[in-house]
């Protein structure tokens, strides 16, 4: 398994802009080349932590999710990572080894490593390693549903959950599905999406639900709204409510991305 991960730095003064990130109303891209330091932010509560925030709820961007990539250095830590009620959250690992206590029990989650946190969960965040820690935040206000109970804290890892091949393509896309779609106490999926070199969407997917997509390995094509758009590991994309979205998957290695989509919710009207 491979996961990119973001290391920050500057680019050199002589080099030119060339770089591709965009915000349009139907979609954002955000390119590897964007996450240096100066647009990192500090969070309260994290000792020697730093967070690239991809994505928030406002006007023009995500309405039902936040996203962060943290990087918590060496003896780092957060007692009180998540400081809002009735909030969930997904963690994943992609390099390093992240110490994620739950309600009193202690796990080490290495690259690969997934954490579902319910809302109103007690857990804690710690770098015990001798190098930096990095992972994918993603945090969302639970939807309750009378009748339907909140779901569990849980720990997993991408390495121990067999991809689920969609239909008809001879496993050329598949997704790592870490939740069942049929449990609707679930009102969010974190997945892994992937791809094999020459595997597509063959459609313009055109769908309710928002998507945060950082892509972990690997290049494609990607289509956004009425837009062909290359991308690679290290990109993100926030695809908005109704975004049509296919890709052509190219390379020598699978195209890989973690997926966040809201889901298994009645549409609010009042």
């Amino acid at each position: 398994m491979s996961y990119h991960t973001p290391r920050g730095g500057l680019p050199s003064q002589t080099e030119l802009l060339t770089d591709r990130a965009v915000v349009k109303q139907a979609y954002t891209f955000i390119p590897k080349g964007v996450l240096r330091d100066i647009v990192t932010s500090r969070l309260p509560g994290f000792a020697d932590t730093r967070a690239w925030i991809l994505a928030r709820p406002i006007a023009g961007s995500a309405t039902t999710f936040a996203q962060l990539i943290v990087e918590i250095s060496p003896g780092g830590s957060a007692d009180t990572p998540e400081r809002e009620s009735g909030v969930e959250g997904v963690v994943f690992v992609t390099d390093g080894a992240l110490t994620l206590t739950i309600s009193g029990e202690r796990h080490v989650l290495e690259a690969g490593g997934y954490a579902f946190l319910a809302p109103g969960a007690e857990w804690t965040l710690a770098n015990r390693s001798d190098r930096p820690v990095t992972f994918h935040w993603i945090r969302k206000a639970y939807e309750v549903v009378e009748g339907v109970a909140a779901p569990t804290s849980f720990v997993s890892r991408d390495q121990d959950v067999q991809p689920q091949p969609m239909p008809g393509t001879d496993g050329a896309w598949a997704t790592t599905r870490f939740v069942d779609p049929d449990d609707l106490s679930h009102d969010m999926h974190v997945n892994i999406v992937t791809f094999q070199p020459g595997g597509v969407i063959p459609f313009a997917e055109t769908h309710v639900m928002e998507h945060g997509l950082y892509v972990l390995q690997g290049k494609a094509v990607y289509r956004l709204n009425d837009d062909w758009v290359e991308c690679e590991a290290g990109d993100y994309m926030l695809l908005r409510a109704f975004c049509p979205q296919a890709c052509y998957a190219g390379g020598p290695e699978p195209f890989r991305y973690l997926l966040y989509k809201d889901v298994n919710r009645q549409i609010r009207l009042i």
